[in-house]
């Protein structure tokens, strides 16, 4: 939906009511004073014969202003929460596929692709960048891994090694434990049930 065009119109909606009934408002006002003129000439009271309030006017311009403003405001917020939500939803049920294709029952996809289905732990691997990846497969291999061994392995440099462990641990995919003057480093226990 063009919100901007709709924001518009609702705009111009409710400054037409506040222009309509700032002319009316100010009809009963004139009205009113020229019926007080007459009935103080003539020594007696027009009020009477005076027809509405202009207060209740500007009351119900207010009114009518605040309902169609509101109204639309209220709607809009709970419509665009409605398309926020449901897109984040499609998004996560479709992390990878976001036409929403469903693949075949299988260990491989057409492409030769693993299906992530099939094996929870391939979905892990093949969602990280691959960097996280090139550690994280030696730590699933080889649980209780050292972190030198984890650098010998990925041939990446000691704070490359030591900043991205540091990062998939934070994101719970990892543990380490000291040892000594380095870490060995375990895959958590969601991951290692995931593998199994």
């Amino acid at each position: 939906m063009n919100w901007r065009r709709a924001d518009t119109v609702v705009g111009g909606l409710v400054a037409a009511v506040l222009v309509v009934g700032g002319v009316l408002s100010w009809q009963a006002y004139q009205q009113q004073q020229a019926f007080d003129q007459m009935g103080s000439m003539m020594g007696t009271s027009m009020g009477s014969v005076h027809g509405t309030n202009p207060l209740w006017y500007v009351l119900g311009t207010f009114l009518v202003s605040a309902v169609i403003g509101g109204g639309y405001l209220v709607i809009r917020d709970e419509v665009t929460s409605r398309d926020v939500t449901d897109r984040s939803q499609n998004e996560m049920a479709n992390p990878t596929d976001p036409e929403g294709d469903e693949s075949p029952e299988g260990t491989t996809q057409p492409d030769g692709a693993i299906n992530p289905e099939s094996q929870p732990q391939a979905r892990v691997l093949d969602l990280l960048p691959d960097d996280e990846r090139r550690i994280l497969e030696p730590v699933i291999s080889s649980p209780g891994i050292t972190q030198i061994e984890l650098r010998d392995r990925s041939d990446f440099s000691k704070s490359k090694v030591s900043q991205t462990v540091s990062a998939l641990e934070k994101r719970g995919l990892l543990y380490r434990e000291r040892q000594g003057r380095t870490y060995r480093i375990y895959p958590s226990d969601d991951l290692r049930q995931s593998q199994s």
